[in-house]
């Protein structure tokens, strides 16, 4: 499967830095690229359960592709949402549920940054992705 536009330079951002200083100055500035989520989207409905910090997480349904927003009160976290919605953008049902997130953070050089509770995080946001594209 070929990698959406977003997570091709996303990969190639990674690739260039140095060291976990720069990674983690870079993993803000995609955090800021998150287009920030309308009051009304920062429900109880649109909450990810299972995450530390308060995650919300919208789907819309274009043709048979998903595209997905989202938003965090955790800095960290929202850079890690931008690079996971930069991979999973506008990707089918049957691609996202293919997608190995460990190894896409491993591409980024990131998977040894990933605590235990942002990793458990990270998947409750995929698995409120694949709740969402099951939903009628």
């Amino acid at each position: 499967m070929s990698l959406p536009v977003s997570a091709q330079e996303a990969l190639s951002s990674f690739a260039e830095t140095k060291g976990w200083e720069q990674r983690a100055r870079l993993l803000m500035q995609w955090g800021e690229r998150l287009q920030p989520l309308d009051e009304a989207d920062q429900c109880e409905a649109n909450r990810v359960h299972g995450c530390e910090s308060r995650v919300w997480l919208v789907a819309k349904r274009v043709g048979d592709h998903w595209q997905f927003r989202a938003s965090s009160d955790a800095r960290v976290l929202r850079g890690l949402l931008a690079l996971l919605l930069a991979r999973v953008q506008d990707l089918t049902a049957e691609q996202l549920a293919g997608l190995d997130l460990r190894e896409w953070f491993t591409q980024l050089g990131l998977e040894r940054q990933l605590s235990p509770s942002r990793s458990n995080g990270l998947h409750a946001v995929l698995q409120r992705m694949a709740e969402l594209i099951r939903q009628p």
